[in-house]
C-alpha cells in the first residue's frame, strides 16, 4: 500500500499540536486517528511530541539542545525555513 507523504503528512503535522491538546472537533480527531493508523512516520513524530511535551512538563527546566540536532529535528519536522530565519 502506498502513502502520500507529501499532503496528507503535513495536514497532519499541522494538526498534531491541537490534536494533542484536543483542540479538534471529534471528525478531525478520527481523521487523524485513520491517518496515524496508516503512516508510521507520522506515529513515531507524534509520540515524539508527546515525549517531549511529558518531559517539559515534568522536569520544568528549559532545555538546549545542540544545534545539530536542533537543526536536524526542525528539517524531520518540516519546519527547517524556520532556523534559516533565525
Amino acid at each position: 500500500m502506498t502513502h502520500d507523504h507529501s499532503s496528507s503528512c503535513q495536514d497532519i503535522l499541522q494538526r498534531l499540536s491541537a490534536y494533542i491538546d484536543g483542540d479538534l472537533d471529534q471528525t478531525m480527531c478520527h481523521e487523524i486517528e485513520a491517518h496515524l493508523a496508516s503512516c508510521p512516520e507520522c506515529k513515531i513524530l507524534l509520540n515524539t511530541l508527546k515525549k517531549t511535551i511529558y518531559l517539559c512538563q515534568v522536569d520544568g527546566e528549559q532545555v538546549i539542545l545542540p544545534d545539530d540536532v536542533r537543526k536536524r529535528l526542525l528539517t524531520r519536522l518540516g519546519l527547517d525555513d524556520d532556523v534559516n530565519r533565525e
